[in-house]
């Protein structure tokens, strides 16, 4: 995978893939960790049809709220960080905040701009692993395999949230991060990879 650019398929360690139908399950059947993930795939939906017609900043406007209701962001940043996060100024944790929250969902409206009959299933079912609840998906393309994502979610007091995710149930995104996010740290510190994060933004916004 590219160190900091979600390809088209490299997308699936971000989030969720190239989504999906209509196959959900009801909300009031699911475990409250799921329903996040229902969440994230009616927002992916609504920018996929509404495809490149329209705007990337109004698609990007449309997704950011979801993005971030979905996503634990903050304790995403943290963890790819690592223990470096701890000894950075307020002012340059807020702007890799920032940067990290344009790039995440810049990702996500770039990926998912066409709807081609994709089905995502949703297992109602969830595992639990220590404190965390782990939510199943399957994204099935019209043709060719399957994938399956593991989304790891977490109550940190404000709701179930996503705070990592698992491709092919075993490659996770933050730990991909952590390696590429120490590297750009060592080279410009936490303004090097602010900026890292913006050029890679912009170049997805088109």
């Amino acid at each position: 995978m590219n160190s900091l650019v979600f390809q088209r398929r490299g997308i699936l360690l971000a989030g969720i893939g190239a989504v999906a139908s209509g196959v959900l399950p009801a909300y009031a059947q699911a475990d409250a960790a799921v329903t996040p993930i229902q969440r994230l795939v009616d927002g992916l939906l609504v920018v996929m049809k509404e495809g490149t017609k329209t705007p990337f900043q109004q698609r990007y406007g449309q997704l950011a709220p979801v993005i971030d209701s979905v996503f634990n962001l903050p304790q995403i940043l943290r963890e790819s960080v690592g223990p470096t996060w701890e000894s950075l100024p307020p002012d340059q944790q807020s702007m890799l905040e920032d940067a990290f929250q344009r790039y995440t969902v810049s990702s996500y409206v770039n990926s998912f701009d066409a709807f081609n009959g994709q089905q995502f299933v949703v297992h109602p079912d969830t595992r639990t692993v220590g404190k965390d609840r782990v939510v199943r998906t399957e994204i099935i393309p019209r043709t060719g395999d399957k994938h399956v994502l593991d989304y790891v979610m977490r109550d940190g007091g404000s709701g179930w949230k996503v705070v990592d995710v698992l491709a092919d149930g075993s490659v996770s995104r933050v730990a991909v991060q952590r390696s590429d996010f120490r590297r750009l740290l060592a080279r410009g510190g936490a303004a090097g990879l602010a900026e890292s994060l913006r050029t890679k933004s912009a170049s997805l916004s088109g």
